[in-house]
């Protein structure tokens, strides 16, 4: 039987402010049963969007099974409420959150915030790798089983499994711990932009500190390529840096306007040794497109055993074919390794008390 492919698809469509378009290309998607569609944003002016991770948790009770990834940028925000953020998402689909790490390039952007001028791409993503480790560190940061809802006693935590983060980076320090339970997947997906040019040996700075930012934190990465071959050389470096558990899906136009284009699509998707797991469709009218897929092409890949009839399991990481971590934090190596870093990270710190043996309460965060 055929290695079945991994498809998602963007749902971007600027000038379309209402929840009820979304909601019907993400239904489209599901019918599709693609593994999750994606949201674009930024702080840029135009062209005029909605709020991406807003408008998923909008779509997020009116969808059953696909995954809900929108952008959120690291840039001018805060990575404490960006993590709480993306595990509400988590918990409003139950188990379908993704994230689409974006940053912000821009004077205009900058400006839009007035806190610090636009700065390098290099910096941006070394900025972003640190919000990804503060994410998954807050996710991991209350225990599966903190939550014991005990109405005899009032206790709705065990205060012993809520645990600190102590991060101190070069962009901000983050105490923690997280003031939201686990999300239902351990750690919501992370999705990571990659272009084949940013793994060339001329690569730019900014390409380079992008793929380290995806090498070490994505679970997938979006590919862009301009060719097969290309794609095939870039995937490969991805995956030897990597290791197999990344999920790699190349990021192809999928303008559909008649049986013609429907049919080099079907192609391409079915094309051997592409090196990648899978494709990120972009349309060009999404409903039209979008529908094709769901009622056409689809059904062609299912029949070929390369697309699942249906889906079989209910979050993304079981679309994606990803386990459940496990917290840093659980168990007794974990525990002591935590403990010997926060102790370091302490002492490190001139002039600040050392920690007391006191549960968690409160979260920390200073830029």
């Amino acid at each position: 039987m055929p290695r079945q492919l991994h498809l998602s698809a963007a749902i971007d469509s600027p000038g379309r402010l209402d929840a009820g378009h979304y909601t019907g290309l993400a239904r489209l998607a599901e019918r599709a049963s693609l593994d999750f569609v994606t949201l674009d944003d930024s702080f840029a002016a135009a062209p005029h969007r909605p709020d991406a991770l807003a408008t998923l948790a909008r779509i997020a009770p009116l969808t059953e099974r696909v995954g809900l990834v929108p952008t959120v940028t690291t840039t001018h925000t805060e990575p404490f409420h960006t993590s709480i953020s993306l595990n509400t998402l988590d918990w409003a689909s139950e188990g379908r959150a993704g994230w689409l790490v974006g940053v912000s390039t821009t004077e205009a952007e900058a400006k839009a915030f007035g806190r610090r001028p636009v700065a390098p791409e290099d910096e941006l993503w070394a900025e972003a790798a640190d919000a990804a480790e503060v994410a998954a560190r807050l996710w991991d940061s209350w225990e599966d089983d903190a939550e014991i809802r005990d109405t005899a006693t009032g206790r709705f935590v065990d205060r012993d499994k809520l645990h600190y983060i102590d991060f101190e980076g070069r962009y901000f320090s983050v105490r923690g711990p997280s003031t939201t339970p686990r999300p239902p997947q351990g750690r919501p997906v992370v999705v990571v932009p990659v272009a084949a040019a940013d793994l060339a040996p001329d690569a730019s700075p900014g390409g380079r500190a992008r793929v380290a930012t995806a090498i070490r934190y994505a679970d997938v990465v979006l590919l862009d390529a301009p060719d097969r071959a290309t794609r095939l050389t870039a995937a490969t470096e991805l995956r030897l840096r990597s290791g197999e558990l990344l999920r790699i899906l190349a990021r192809i136009d999928a303008a559909l306007p008649d049986r013609a284009a429907e049919e080099r699509l079907r192609a391409e998707l079915t094309a051997a040794g592409t090196g990648v797991d899978g494709f990120h469709l972009v349309p060009a009218v999404p409903e039209r497109d979008l529908a094709a897929l769901a009622e056409r092409i689809a059904p062609a890949l299912r029949a070929t055993g390369l697309l699942r009839t249906g889906y079989t399991g209910r979050t993304l990481r079981d679309h994606l074919g990803l386990a459940r971590p496990a917290s840093r934090y659980t168990g007794p190596a974990n525990t002591a390794a935590h403990a010997a870093a926060s102790h370091a990270t302490a002492s490190h710190a001139a002039g600040t008390a050392a920690h007391t043996t006191d549960s968690p309460a409160l979260a920390e965060v200073t830029r």
